[in-house]
């Protein structure tokens, strides 16, 4: 699961903003053959006298915290493809109002991790094609896929 967090002062994206950024965020794990349902985005707006850049209060600053655990990323190539595919679904949130921006990603253990109390499939196995397809957990196991 790719989690998404955005820390965003109060009222700097409307909800329109907030689903497009959530698409176009979702888009790029399913460009790679992630479970849509995968991705979860979440929007943390923070008040004006909580949120402090420079030990200054700030509005115009998005901190954009990631942990990925259906997938890690195993070489630096693919670690800065995967930033420069990310910049781009978000530049026109960022960048392109002239907002500054903060990402990180943290890779996290995949053997600590339960979608609805199951242990996901591997990626690329037929338990996770069986998900992608259904857009939802469902039981599994190695010898037969169970509906």
């Amino acid at each position: 699961m790719p989690f998404h967090r955005f820390y965003v002062p109060r009222g700097l994206y409307s909800p329109c903003d907030k689903q497009s950024i959530a698409e176009a965020v979702t888009d790029v794990y399913v460009k790679v053959g992630l479970p849509r349902f995968y991705v979860v985005v979440n929007f943390i707006e923070v008040s004006e006298e909580n949120f402090y850049v420079s030990g200054k209060s700030s509005t115009d600053f998005v901190r954009i915290s990631i942990h990925h655990i259906a997938r890690h990323l195993p070489s630096r190539e693919r670690k800065r493809d995967f930033m420069q595919r990310y910049e781009k679904a978000i530049e026109p949130f960022t960048k392109g109002r002239g907002i500054r921006w903060e990402i990180q990603v943290a890779e996290m253990d995949r053997d600590l991790w339960h979608e609805n109390g199951i242990n996901p499939p591997h990626g690329g196995s037929d338990g996770e094609i069986l998900w992608r397809k259904l857009d939802r957990a469902i039981p599994y196991s190695t010898d037969h896929l169970e509906l």
